[in-house]
């Protein structure tokens, strides 16, 4: 996905006379500190959330289910796989699609849009369903946001990565409904769906929203509308 969402890029950057940086993932900005600083706050959002279901008894943390070097292992493919989803979700839904779109209708309205068929994107996986729908919404506006105010993806990708990391590894809580094999806790969840997120996952979960919502307020404050001018590089 990444490889061939970059071709076309690269040829639309040709046919278009623009820069290829213009569609939010500027190569010379490649896992600097944009992206570390994501991947800081997708760890937290997330983690927060799953302290906030364990607080109300809806989570057990269970046992370490791998051991030595296969913990190792795990969890390098593990980080190796969702930092290639980060970057290739971020890259199709929010590159050159919001970069174009926005240009027609304006920013927020083509973020919008595209957070929308975000959301009917993940029904199409197994497990998804409509109790995540504004969970998956509502992220989608805040990856928006963090391209809008630091001027690329990088930021979006990291912290894409690491909440996908913390919910499928570190938890090993259901993504989309899915459990992976492979991942760190043998960890349960118990409660009503309203909590859990039911078979959908955390990203169900009423606290799933009000991390979220948090995260968006704390994130407006921190990175003024300023930067969306002089950070794109950073």
């Amino acid at each position: 996905m990444i490889l061939s969402t970059a071709a076309v890029m690269l040829l639309m950057s040709f046919l278009e006379r623009r820069s290829f940086s213009v569609y939010g993932l500027p190569v010379k900005a490649a896992f600097r500190g944009q992206f570390w600083r994501g991947t800081v706050w997708g760890l937290l959002a997330f983690s927060a959330t799953m302290l906030c279901i364990t607080a109300f008894k809806g989570f057990s943390f269970g046992h370490i289910a791998l051991t030595g070097n296969v913990l190792i292992r795990q969890a390098l493919l593990w980080g190796f796989a969702f930092t290639l989803v980060g970057i290739a979700e971020e890259f199709l839904y929010r590159g050159y699609i919001l970069f174009t779109l926005a240009e027609g209708i304006g920013f927020w309205p083509a973020a919008s849009l595209l957070s929308a068929f975000f959301c009917l994107i993940h029904l199409s996986n197994g497990g998804e369903g409509w109790t995540g729908m504004p969970q998956i919404f509502l992220i989608s506006m805040i990856f928006c946001l963090t391209l809008r105010r630091t001027g690329n993806l990088w930021f979006a990708a990291g912290m894409h990565a690491a909440w996908d990391y913390a919910e499928t590894f570190l938890f090993s809580a259901p993504d989309s409904g899915t459990v992976a094999p492979g991942t760190l806790l043998q960890s349960s969840f118990h409660g009503p769906r309203w909590l859990t997120g039911g078979a959908v996952g955390p990203e169900g979960s009423v606290f799933s929203i009000l991390v979220l919502l948090i995260v968006l307020l704390l994130f407006s404050r921190i990175y003024s509308p300023k930067e969306e001018t002089q950070s794109a590089g950073k």
